[in-house]
């Protein structure tokens, strides 16, 4: 029997190594289908799964695991198009909110689409339903104490 330790290892290098794979396959159809990126797209969908489909920097930086100032830069652009609006706190003038818009929430709904293509494609010719089930229940708890789920 192998020790827990090479296990580990090689299921973490597995996993990294998929998550690779996938995050190529998936980014590629959002850009030519939506022109986002991966992380554009999550940004929406973490304001979408909001009940106020608004969240500051701060909180957006720590469940897309970058800086707030990375935040920032990507937002920015997504400002300019009509997905994101900035807007103040209305308490404290120091704090602002990234807010999604209307065209915002049309968008995460064709990005959400289009993911359901892909993941379908990615998982028909190898595995089972079942299969499939019981490895969104491992990763589930592998992720359990991470902010923000976005299924």
């Amino acid at each position: 029997m192998r020790p827990m330790t090479d296990t580990s290892l090689t299921s973490t290098l597995r996993l990294l190594r998929a998550a690779s794979l996938l995050e190529e396959r998936v980014s590629g159809a959002l850009a030519s289908v939506h022109g986002l990126g991966l992380k554009e797209a999550f940004l929406l969908m973490h304001l979408e799964n909001e009940p106020q489909h608004k969240l500051t920097r701060v909180d957006l930086s720590r469940r897309l695991h970058m800086s707030a100032s990375t935040v920032t830069r990507m937002a920015a652009p997504l400002e300019k198009i009509g997905l994101v609006a900035r807007e103040a706190d209305a308490r404290d003038a120091r704090l602002a909110f990234v807010v999604l818009t209307e065209a915002g929430k049309t968008k995460v709904s064709e990005v959400r689409t289009t993911l359901a293509a892909q993941a379908e494609r990615i998982f028909q010719d190898r595995w089972t339903a079942e299969e499939v089930s019981s490895l969104s229940d491992l990763l589930g708890r592998l992720v359990a104490n991470a902010h923000g789920e976005l299924a």
